[in-house]
């Protein structure tokens, strides 16, 4: 007998490996892409700037107000060398998440209405899910704990 990946539970198996995999693709290159030190040093050095900016709202300290607002400008370009940073790996991985979707995912569910169960709904038949939302849930869900796992969210390496 063959499996049908557009039955369940084989369609859910399948798209949950399947967002495990890119999740773990796109997770390591992110890894591999970004300077993670520097990546902290700029986070501590945003925070510094933020506890100050709120310290000089709420004390009024002119001082403190002036020197907070001569560092906005370069606060400023570091937050978007960090977008960049977060960027890169969207941009690296786009196409072929498109060529994925549009060749393979896209017609392959495209009719199916459900791919998954979720059955610890109580007092209820399990509640299915169709393949975007599955898709969603489990891309998210792996995406999460991966990079966590690999120190790339803030605080997951400190």
């Amino acid at each position: 007998m063959a499996m049908d990946l557009t039955q369940i539970p084989y369609s859910t198996v399948f798209l949950l490996l399947l967002c495990i995999a890119l999740s773990f693709a796109t997770s390591l290159t992110s890894r591999l892409l970004t300077n993670r030190e520097q990546v902290t040093a700029w986070n501590k050095e945003i925070a510094a700037w933020r506890s100050d900016s709120l310290k000089a709202a709420r004390t009024g300290d002119k001082k403190l107000l002036a020197r907070v607002k001569k560092q906005e400008r370069h606060i400023m370009q570091i937050q978007s060398k960090m977008m960049w940073q977060s960027t890169k790996t969207s941009f690296l991985w786009f196409i072929p998440f498109m060529l994925l979707w549009y060749t393979f995912l896209g017609p392959l569910y495209g009719n199916v209405w459900a791919v998954a169960y979720l059955p610890w709904m109580p007092n209820s038949p399990p509640m299915t899910l169709p393949f975007f939302l599955w898709y969603l849930l489990c891309s998210f869900m792996s995406t999460t704990l991966l990079n966590k796992a690999l120190g790339l969210t803030p605080g997951a390496t400190e």
